[in-house]
């Protein structure tokens, strides 16, 4: 989706992106390359983590460009203006060169701040005359030590307007601190000591009574956890914790992707590990900043001549360490597992020297949310008119899919549309979520847990306490069928992800959308009970849009 900057000059050989972040990843997006602007790449509308402050873009020209750089800010309290290293207007080097955008924070509030960054190229004249637009979230947080500042400066007011006895005052006030510092200091370390001494005390009460126990029933008796933690990247093993509300629980706990090595996910899927030559790439379908999706060709092991469509996930070469190991283990979510509206890896190609790839079956309208967004749009060239009853009917699918998830105990965690692919017959399958993060950053956010987690599709229990479940997927399941009804629309759009957990505690939920029988709604107001238990099982949620299906059938 590359497009000439100018028909007459060769202008701009580079504009890219360049930033490194606390995780040790370093990446680079291309903007105009070889004289062609990517409308792909300033689309996106990147998520910048809060502990990156600087910005570096690399460019030089090769006639005379000349340029003006802008920038707006939707929350002044939040971050102050950009800052750059560079005059806000002049010439493009004519030498590959770096100039540096600064985005700092003021520490006042919590939120995510919306940034744009306009650049002004006129090439000669003023007739070729192009408007590039950067799109940036910066996630700015509240500094502690400026409200204990604040607070302190507040309590020493009096002491300011005070000429005669500031000195001696500001001295007595400063003796006095260190001593309630001391004895605090004091007073901590003594209860520290006091509860891990009451702490040993219990554990060896603990260990004692385990160990009769064990004497009594036997040592070959599993004994019995009120909490269990499992790893997130084993679901199709994992032992269920049965919690109130009756569901399969997991307890999720923070970086667990990250604890696992290539080498480990390199090792879980070596059983499927095909020869590279195998595979040939064609069209790239979806690119992010590290991933990208190809439509690829599969050569049949045993006869040469057999060949196969096929969806091929891969990472670019600039892509960390980290990215490639949650690829490989995101993408083994469904491995195993046989329905007809999942679609789980068949192969994985991880040759040394080669960058990994994950091999789907290709399903030829690819992306859900892609697919129902460009049948939204008047002037695409749509196969088929979309109809209520075709939606309905792939709602039906959703649910018969989840529903076998859930009757295995498998709990995906990431339901929704972008994670979901169609085909020219409108079968629906859903897929794992591994590249979404980097495909779809905006519907992805961080809370400041440098976690990116899909915050709009998410049930209040996943978001306070990290629970995830069955009844928690089919909280998200009615979001996926809002979206089904808006044809890709995003959920909650105006609301800010910090107050999404408020704000669905406080019982506010999307609205219906235009449209939408009332019937239908009122699945969906179903599945965003705040309790669980009172959520519907899919299994009743397939029986009653089936009934609906059926009865907009009779009136066709």
């Amino acid at each position: 989706m590359c497009l000439s900057l100018h028909q007459y000059y060769a202008v701009l050989i580079i504009i890219a992106l360049h930033y490194v972040v606390k995780s040790g990843l370093d990446a680079e997006l291309y903007y105009v390359r070889n004289d062609l602007i990517s409308h792909y790449a300033l689309s996106f509308n990147l998520l910048v983590p809060s502990e990156t402050n600087f910005l570096h873009f690399t460019w030089h020209a090769k006639s005379k460009v000349e340029y003006k750089l802008g920038f707006q800010v939707d929350n002044f309290v939040a971050m102050d203006m950009p800052q750059i290293n560079i005059s806000a207007q002049g010439e493009v080097p004519r030498t590959l060169s770096v100039f540096r955008v600064e985005l700092s924070c003021t520490g006042k509030v919590d939120s995510e701040v919306m940034i744009l960054m306009q650049l002004n190229l006129t090439v000669n004249s003023s007739k070729n005359f192009t408007v590039l637009n950067f799109k940036r979230r910066k996630m700015c947080y509240k500094k502690l030590e400026e409200v204990k500042t604040s607070a302190l400066d507040k309590n020493t007011s009096r002491t300011i307007y005070d000429p005669v006895h500031a000195a001696p005052t500001t001295s007595t006030r400063v003796f006095y601190i260190s001593v309630g510092v001391c004895c605090a200091v004091i007073f901590l370390v003594a209860i520290i000591l006091a509860v891990l001494h009451l702490h040993s005390m219990k554990r060896i009460e603990l260990d004692d009574s385990i160990s009769a126990s064990s004497s009594s029933q036997g040592l070959s008796q599993p004994s019995t956890q009120t909490t269990q933690y499992l790893r997130a990247d084993t679901p199709n093993n994992a032992t269920p914790i049965t919690s109130s509300s009756g569901y399969p629980t997991l307890r999720i706990e923070k970086n667990d992707l990250r604890s696992v090595t290539l080498l480990e996910a390199k090792a879980k899927v070596k059983d499927i590990a095909i020869s590279r030559e195998r595979i040939t790439l064609k069209d790239v379908l979806q690119e992010g900043t590290f991933g990208r999706i190809f439509h690829g060709i599969l050569v049949d092991e045993k006869d040469p001549n057999k060949e196969k469509q096929a969806f091929v996930k891969t990472v670019k070469d600039q892509a960390s360490e980290i990215q490639v190991t949650m690829m490989l283990t995101e993408s083994c979510k469904l491995r195993g597992l046989h329905h007809r509206n999942l679609l789980p890896i068949t192969h994985v190609c991880i040759e040394e020297g080669e960058k990994p790839m994950v091999i789907l079956p290709y399903m030829n309208w690819g992306n859900l949310k892609l697919f129902l967004r460009q049948c939204k749009l008047v002037e695409a060239n749509n196969p088929q008119a979309i109809s209520q009853q075709d939606l309905v009917h792939m709602a039906i699918q959703i649910a018969c899919g989840m529903s076998y998830l859930a009757r295995r105990e498998v709990i995906h965690k990431d339901l929704a549309a972008r994670n979901c692919v169609i085909d020219d017959t409108l079968q629906v399958k859903i897929t794992d979520n591994a590249l979404s993060r980097d495909l779809f950053p905006m519907d992805y956010h961080c809370l400041g847990d440098n976690e990116n987690r899909p915050v709009r599709w998410m049930a209040l229990e996943s978001l306070v306490n990290n629970e995830f479940s069955s009844a928690s997927d089919v909280w998200a399941f009615g979001v996926t069928l809002w979206e089904l009804m808006t044809l890709g629309q995003t959920p909650y759009v105006d609301i800010d992800p910090f107050e999404m957990a408020a704000y669905l505690k406080d019982g506010y939920r999307i609205a219906q959308p235009i449209n939408c029988p009332d019937e239908l709604f009122a699945v969906m107001a179903c599945c965003w009970a705040l309790d669980p238990e009172e959520r519907p099982k899919f299994q009743q949620l397939v029986q009653c849009l089936t009934e609906f299906h059926a009865a907009l059938g009779a009136y066709v």
